[in-house]
């Protein structure tokens, strides 16, 4: 018991918290929001596993490039413009937009869809382009 009343090795043991915790929290983060694929992961389930990948960004940005075989969809109405495609729900979905950010933020309005497995692209298209990916025009 003596070890944990010295005032050094409280000091350890706070700084052996903190680390712990700024280790688990991108862990966390990932549990919460739901995993997001890399580029390269996001080729594989396109290549491999026939995922679908829905573009949430805007008409002329779709149009100025998008992820090969991608379709375009409206942000503000994503369940009924995903009801329109008639997309396979045995198959994976993949979200993509810009950055990522609202491809998160439907992924939950999705889910709620009865699609098998679901996720989103970490970075959108930012991230395919800095992979050095091709883009469709």
């Amino acid at each position: 018991m003596n070890f944990l009343t010295q005032i050094d090795n409280l000091a350890l043991i706070a700084l052996l918290l903190v680390s712990g915790l700024a280790l688990f929290l991108p862990t966390l983060s990932t549990l919460i929001s739901g995993k997001g694929l890399s580029p390269a992961e996001a080729t594989i389930w396109m290549n491999r596993r026939k995922a679908a990948v829905v573009d949430l960004r805007s008409d002329t940005e779709f149009k100025a490039g998008h992820l090969p075989g991608a379709k375009n969809v409206s942000a503000a109405q994503i369940t009924s413009s995903i009801e329109k495609l008639k997309l396979d729900r045995k198959n994976p979905l993949i979200l993509v937009c810009g950055t990522g950010a609202s491809s998160r933020k439907a992924l939950t309005e999705v889910q709620k869809m009865g699609f098998a497995e679901l996720s989103t692209l970490d970075g959108g298209v930012q991230a395919w382009q800095a992979a050095a990916l091709p883009l469709v025009k």
